[in-house]
């Protein structure tokens, strides 16, 4: 079969077409970017340049494929502009869809985030929780204004089955989207050295090549109209990096900055970025997204499509053996 991966070069795109092209499928990769694109191209993979604003580029694209997995986004912080990251995210995805349905295309994943449901309570959030809190960044609420419109078109010409993956890590571009390998690669290199808050704040970590064998699952199981949570273990950042600090032999002392300080400091890089004109460090919103315990559960997942997790442990593991063969 023959796929159309939108965001071909990005972190989790990148790693959906190599191992597509390992189950000997056929991949078309729409990219922006040359200098993204990777020195060798694998036999079985063509690059197509395109945007995904542009839907004649899209749509040329999607020609002769029989399924499209849509994982490009606007993945920087964006703070200065918002309507740019609503247009990428919500315009780019209803181009895509338009593109299926002019060729014919039978079915679309789109990649969403599992931020879009909120932060946990007293439980694990999953698929069937409704956010009771405002969105802290408007990544969030474009994902979420994206992902209900894409759901309007599904079973009208085309399946639509949407992914949401949590904070994704491992082997890859280190890029804005691979931001949780940067911080590893930084505390491997003595350079990462503060927390917000006291570090007892949960967050769910996924390992890459887990998320795209989940967009391949939901390709081939999940049902039209169905969201998926594609997630890793629950950990609190203490614990994150106490198995960092365990696998990488360096037990760097951390500063927990309390959330006030954090919050502070956010705003007075606010504040610079509208003097300069250059994308803040972090955002108010960040920092109330820190604060939060983002707790899920990928049961749905792993029950109805047959997704399996990666122990942390593990997937770290390979992560910074991969690290070190590129700081060599």
């Amino acid at each position: 079969m023959r796929f159309l991966v939108t965001g071909a070069t990005g972190f989790i795109g990148s790693n959906l077409c190599n191992k597509l092209l390992s189950r000997g499928h056929l991949v078309t990769g729409l990219y922006r970017n040359m200098a993204n694109l990777p020195p060798v191209v694998p036999e079985g993979l063509k690059f197509v340049k395109g945007d995904i604003l542009d839907y004649a580029s899209v749509c040329e694209a999607a020609g002769g494929c029989d399924g499209i997995f849509h994982t490009a986004a606007f993945t920087g912080i964006g703070a200065r502009n918002h309507e740019m990251i609503r247009h990428v995210i919500v315009d780019g995805t209803l181009n895509v869809i338009r593109a299926a349905l002019d060729n014919g295309v039978k079915k679309i994943v789109v990649t969403s985030t599992a931020g879009v449901l909120g932060p946990s309570m007293e439980s694990p959030v999953n698929e069937d929780t409704v956010r009771t809190s405002d969105f802290f960044i408007p990544y969030e609420s474009a994902k979420a204004e994206a992902e209900l419109k894409a759901l309007e078109f599904a079973g009208k010409g085309t399946e639509v089955t949407i992914v949401s993956p949590t904070r994704v890590y491992g082997p890859g571009p280190l890029n804005k989207a691979n931001s949780v390998t940067g911080i590893m690669k930084m505390y491997l290199e003595g350079k990462w050295r503060f927390n917000i808050g006291d570090g007892s704040s949960a967050g769910n970590y996924v390992f890459v090549e887990d998320v795209s064998e989940g967009h391949i699952l939901a390709m081939e199981k999940g049902l039209n109209g169905e969201k998926y949570l594609l997630g890793g273990e629950n950990v609190t950042y203490n614990e994150f990096f106490s198995l960092l600090a365990e696998l990488t032999g360096k037990r760097l002392r951390l500063i927990n900055i309390p959330v006030t300080v954090a919050m502070a400091a956010a705003r007075m890089s606010m504040l610079l970025s509208a003097i300069t004109g250059k994308d803040p460090f972090m955002t108010p919103g960040h920092v109330k997204r820190y604060a939060c315990n983002w707790n899920i559960s990928s049961a749905k997942a792993r029950e109805a499509l047959g997704y399996r997790i990666t122990p942390l442990r593990e997937g770290m593991k390979k992560t910074l053996d991969w690290l070190r063969t590129q700081t060599i």
